[in-house]
């Protein structure tokens, strides 16, 4: 089993979530995505199981839990997927322009990645860019990784995991699964207010 939700930062970090959670967010800008982060994942899972963080920091539920999850943001947006089938990724990465990009792509990805690239029209170049970025970042979120990784990460040659990719409007969706997924399914249900 797979759930995403999609919700918006500034919606879920003004909701209800309980004292002792919220006495745990910290302070700072990160603060409203830590929120909205809870605020999903107590409607995904209730009670809401207490959360740790893994050896390279990926949060995880502390005690024996058949459940994985991971979170990612962008700007306003939110994603969460959950999965009792194993360590999962996701990433979520708003269509925007971005200074310099191709010399990101020259640096971090792979041939293959790059190639995707060239072989896209003009117009389309910048959209394929982040959709092989939010691939990358879903793998290595899968793994407890970080994007100072990306270089290490090929979502041409995904090893045993499976990954998969939608747009939803000028969002680049993706996820990284050690089972398929059918991620556009996943979306049509997606959607927390």
């Amino acid at each position: 089993m797979y759930r995403l939700l999609l919700g918006k930062v500034s919606v879920l970090s003004a909701g209800f979530l309980p004292p002792a959670l919220i006495a745990e967010a910290p302070s700072g800008p990160r603060r409203p995505r830590w929120l909205a982060g809870r605020a999903l994942l107590a409607r995904a899972v209730s009670p809401l199981p207490d959360i740790g963080y893994g050896e390279q920091g990926k949060p995880c539920f502390s005690s024996p839990s058949p459940l994985w999850f991971n979170l990612s943001h962008s700007g306003d947006n939110i994603a969460l997927l959950l999965s009792d089938e194993g360590e999962v990724g996701c990433d979520i990465e708003a269509l925007r322009p971005r200074a310099r990009w191709p010399a990101l792509a020259e640096a971090l990805f792979s041939p293959g990645e790059r190639a995707q690239i060239a072989a896209a029209p003009p117009a389309a170049q910048l959209p394929t860019f982040w959709q092989i970025w939010t691939r990358k970042e879903a793998m290595l979120k899968q793994r407890g990784g970080s994007v100072w990784q990306m270089a290490q990460a090929d979502s041409t040659q995904p090893d045993s995991l499976f990954i998969a990719h939608h747009w939803l409007n000028t969002l680049s969706i993706a996820v990284c699964t050690p089972t398929p997924v059918n991620l556009a399914a996943l979306i049509t249900s997606a959607t927390v207010r």
